[in-house]
């Protein structure tokens, strides 16, 4: 009976250890904001066969993206900075319009709040 029972209690501090593993991962997942959800997917979708870098591209050897896949990016790029309190009117006259200031922006604004949800993570732990 023993035996028994000291199995059930490390099964079941087993599935306890578990449920609160995944718990964390959910709560960092629901710390992101839409819009940084948006950006990810963004990135992301560089990699689908689509939208990769095509033959011409990938000859010029360079780490920039190409006008193509910049256009995939921008749109929740200047919605993750618009997020942030900023107004399209600024964010124009803090970039100029150049597509690399906007995106590079982006990345650091993302970058930070993922920190930040870390942060949060880390300190309720």
């Amino acid at each position: 009976m023993k035996k028994h029972l000291l199995l059930s209690a490390f099964i079941l501090t087993g599935l306890v250890s578990c449920s609160n593993e995944q718990s964390v991962i959910n709560t960092a997942e629901s710390m992101k904001t839409p819009e940084m959800e948006t950006f990810d997917r963004a990135f992301k979708s560089l990699g689908e066969p689509k939208n990769q870098a095509t033959e011409e591209e990938k000859r010029r050897n360079s780490v920039e993206l190409s006008d193509r896949r910049k256009e995939i990016i921008i749109p929740a790029s200047k919605a993750l900075i618009i997020s942030t309190g900023v107004s399209e009117v600024e964010m124009n006259r803090k970039t100029g319009g150049d597509k690399n200031k906007i995106i590079a922006w982006a990345l650091d604004i993302n970058l930070k709040k993922k920190e930040e949800i870390y942060r949060t993570m880390k300190a309720g732990n």
